[in-house]
């Protein structure tokens, strides 16, 4: 590969819910730039299939089971990782996922289960790899998925929309306690990207009857007039885990097309 496409030669990077949708983007993108990859996910197929694919295509990558909001298992990916490559420089938060339901329906253990899921795990995933980094002399970035819904308040999935605005305050408060030593914490933010995630989504709130809320009419007010592909999101992520990022933490990069802006 030409230096150019090789930002990441050398370095070993962990995806979490990697086995489809944007994390399965990003770890392609990564295995492109030279990195040697491992997908993280609760279900050890999807996550062992996509990394089968990565290495036919010539990149290397190593896959792991996952549950992001045990303890545990995320040592034990951490593990994996410094085993199978030596050493771990970056850690993605991407696991998350929401379900539609009406604002005044929300229950108790419906707020549990999203916060859980989409902010307790980024919480033990920065901790985590943190400790190691710390351990390992100091350095390696921490990057956090996020999502618009954290700072627009998105009422059928409010939720999802509290636990992400959570993801920008843990992504400040790991990044003044980890600055210390050398270790950067930020946030990538997407909009409407076209993965199943959002095609669950947008079955869910047809069935709900929420006129307006759907996919293709939230993509309608993106300013430039189409939704993200998995693939739109990378080159920031990429960004986030080289060395071109090394002077910036704490931050929380919008990759919407404009959404918020519309």
């Amino acid at each position: 590969m030409s230096a150019a496409a090789s930002r990441l030669a050398g370095r070993t990077i962990l995806v979490t819910g990697s086995g489809s949708g944007i994390g399965a983007a990003l770890a392609r993108g990564f295995a492109a730039e030279s990195a040697n990859v491992v997908l993280a996910g609760k279900s050890l197929d999807s996550v062992e299939a996509m990394a089968a694919s990565i290495v036919e295509a010539g990149g290397v990558a190593s896959a792991v089971r996952v549950d992001v909001t045990s303890r545990e298992d995320v040592r034990a990916g951490i593990a994996h990782a410094v085993t199978e490559f030596g050493r771990l420089d970056a850690y993605f938060n991407n696991v998350g996922g929401a379900k539609p339901m009406r604002f005044l329906e929300v229950t108790e253990d419906d707020f549990d289960e999203a916060l859980r899921l989409n902010a307790l795990s980024v919480l033990i995933g920065t901790q985590e790899a943190g400790k190691h980094f710390i351990a390992q002399g100091g350095g390696g970035k921490v990057v956090n998925t996020g999502s618009v819904a954290g700072r627009s308040g998105t009422p059928n999935v409010a939720p999802y929309a509290a636990a992400k605005a959570a993801v920008v305050s843990l992504t400040q408060a790991g990044a003044r306690a980890l600055a210390p030593h050398g270790v950067t914490v930020n946030a990538f933010a997407p909009g409407v990207v076209d993965t199943p995630l959002w095609a669950r989504l947008d079955g869910d709130l047809q069935r709900m009857g929420e006129e307006g809320s759907g996919f293709h009419a939230v993509a309608g007010r993106i300013l430039l007039g189409r939704p993200a592909d998995p693939d739109d999101i990378v080159p920031t992520a990429v960004f986030l885990a080289s060395a071109d990022s090394d002077y910036i933490t704490g931050q929380v990069i919008a990759v919407d097309g404009g959404m918020l802006l519309a």
